[in-house]
């Protein structure tokens, strides 16, 4: 990559973006809206085939599996928070480079990586995702939507707007009888998860812990049990219930879905 300053001029850019885009980010009507709009930066990481970008500290496994595809980033430890901007969707559109591609397209991206700090590297020449840099290190097909590779880096504006998903979450399972790990996918409206809860159908709710990225635990015998789930979210405060997600035969490494989302 090559050096960048970070003290681009973005104030006439982003005077005509408040006038036309100028929408609070909160949470309306049971929907999640987007985000005023912000600067930062972007990179990309791995190849065209989105191989690297696999697994990741969301969690996340097999990305077309979980069905987020290429269209991910990995966010700065600042965007990050100790994974609990896991899921979240940015909306990004390249900005005041020679290469951004002729009318400043824009594309939404799910936050399924940590791009860890360089303490080796100057924040502004190596150290992109230092805090507290707010930065996106994008998979290389979801950043050649917006502008020629070879630069390398851009400057971006991005805002959080709303995961659209298809169908209800999808919760992982793993674990043993004794400890049950849960990753959950496909998460719409905010995209995120600030707490979980699970109830068996023979025990009360128990409140799962945060283990890391987007999976939770809980240090329970609940097998043999059919098990529901109690998700609120990290942005907004929302809760939904999944009842009956997984039958009393669940079993570590199976994906069920359910018919519940955020909106």
């Amino acid at each position: 990559m090559g050096s960048i300053s970070s003290s681009w001029s973005f104030n006439k850019f982003f005077a005509i973006v408040f006038v036309v885009f100028a929408i609070s980010g909160e949470f309306v009507a049971g929907y999640y809206r987007p985000s005023p709009w912000s600067y930062a930066h972007a990179t990309f990481y791995g190849d065209e085939t989105g191989s690297e970008t696999m697994g990741g500290a969301c969690g996340y496994g097999n990305l077309f599996n979980s069905g987020y595809g290429l269209d991910t980033a990995a966010l700065s430890t600042t965007l990050f928070k100790d994974g609990y901007g896991c899921g979240q969707c940015f909306q990004i559109m390249c900005v005041q480079s020679q290469y951004c591609y002729y009318g400043n397209p824009t594309t939404v991206v799910t936050a399924t990586n940590l791009c860890p700090p360089n303490w080796y590297q100057d924040s502004n020449n190596g150290g992109w995702c230092n805090p507290p840099r707010t930065h996106f290190d994008m998979a290389k097909p979801a950043f050649m939507k917006l502008a020629n590779w070879k630069a390398g880096i851009i400057p971006v504006a991005y805002r959080r707007v709303p995961c659209k998903r298809s169908g209800g979450m999808r919760f992982q399972f793993q674990g043993n009888a004794y400890w049950l790990l849960i990753f959950v996918m496909n998460v719409g409206g905010a995209g995120d998860i600030k707490s979980m809860d699970v109830k068996g159908s023979r025990t009360n709710w128990i409140s799962m812990s945060h283990n890391w990225g987007a999976s939770y635990q809980a240090f329970s015998s609940l097998y043999g049990q059919s098990l529901s789930f109690r998700v609120t979210s990290y942005t907004t405060g929302q809760t939904v219930y999944a009842w009956n997600v997984a039958p009393s035969n669940w079993n570590a490494g199976m994906t069920y879905p359910s018919y519940t989302n955020f909106r």
